[in-house]
């Protein structure tokens, strides 16, 4: 299984010493790939931003949003050439997580009704995806520029309904979990395989799981300030059981490892709680 480390891109106090320190110092520690989270009425770095801005301080390390809520970005011409600029700068780097998200003040931002985004994002994929064909679209042919790879940037679908379940067997390349433990990943698993049966698929969903992280003497006081404000909008209880299951030592690191591994994880994201770049060197001396 590869490990993937988050950047700190909606952590109150982000800048850019410590966006690009991170991304630096990510790719030196030998993680698989930089990860962001999405939102939209935060005071956060847009993640394709901020991915574009890590893939010009980085060389190997993948570029992961995980997820990017595609829907109330509305234009998907606009949203595939972005995309494509990040996967042809980085050289093929770009993975774009996608799911269609679910917080009504981001939708009433954008103008877009909440109860059409999953119309929307289907709509919008399959769009994205003959863009990045190279569909002709105008007078100079093909909205440009051609990403990195053939086909795109590699295509992760998150959600739990079954019909997220159904867009990433049509769409994607796989499926990835935005909470829980090992023993959900295992469930989500059945149900994506399912979905590329039904597909007639003969090739296997990858399967991409992600948590968060604190380490050190303040652990418990980083995971707690930081995942009680970012997930407040769901209430205090629902709030406290997502940061009381953060990581906030090497052992629970280890423990998650090796949990996703055995639950049949690709890859595991571990989203930090500080922007402290010394998280880097903790987890990568704990999970490497």
């Amino acid at each position: 299984m590869k490990v993937g480390i988050g950047l700190p891109s909606t952590i109150p106090g982000v800048d850019k010493a410590s966006l690009l320190g991170w991304a630096r110092q990510a790719e030196d520690r030998g993680f698989s790939s930089l990860g962001t989270i999405d939102r939209l009425v935060f005071a956060n770095y847009e993640s394709l931003i901020a991915l574009a801005a890590a893939a010009a301080v980085t060389e190997r390390i993948r570029l992961l949003t995980d997820i990017l809520i595609v829907p109330y970005r509305v234009n998907p011409a606009l949203l595939a050439k972005q995309a494509a600029t990040i996967d042809s700068l980085s050289g093929g780097r770009l993975t774009l997580g996608v799911s269609v998200g679910g917080r009504p003040d981001d939708y009433d931002v954008s103008d877009v009704p909440l109860e059409t985004r999953g119309k929307r994002m289907d709509a919008m994929l399959r769009e994205m995806k003959a863009i990045w064909d190279g569909a002709e679209r105008g007078f100079a042919g093909p909205i440009g520029p051609p990403p990195g790879r053939s086909g795109g940037p590699e295509l992760l679908v998150g959600g739990t309904s079954d019909a997220s379940y159904r867009r990433a067997a049509e769409f994607g390349s796989g499926w990835t979990m935005g909470g829980g433990g090992p023993d959900n990943l295992a469930a989500g698993a059945t149900k994506a395989r399912a979905a590329w049966q039904a597909a007639g698929r003969d090739d296997e969903p990858r399967l991409v799981a992600l948590c968060y992280f604190a380490l050190g003497d303040t652990a418990r006081k980083d995971a707690d300030g930081y995942l009680h404000n970012y997930y407040g909008f769901l209430g205090d209880e629902l709030a406290g059981r997502i940061s009381g299951g953060a990581v906030v030592s090497p052992e629970m690191a280890v423990q998650y490892r090796d949990g996703f591994a055995q639950a049949g994880a690709d890859e595991l994201i571990y989203f930090p709680t500080s922007t402290d770049v010394g998280q880097v060197d903790l987890l990568a001396d704990a999970v490497l």
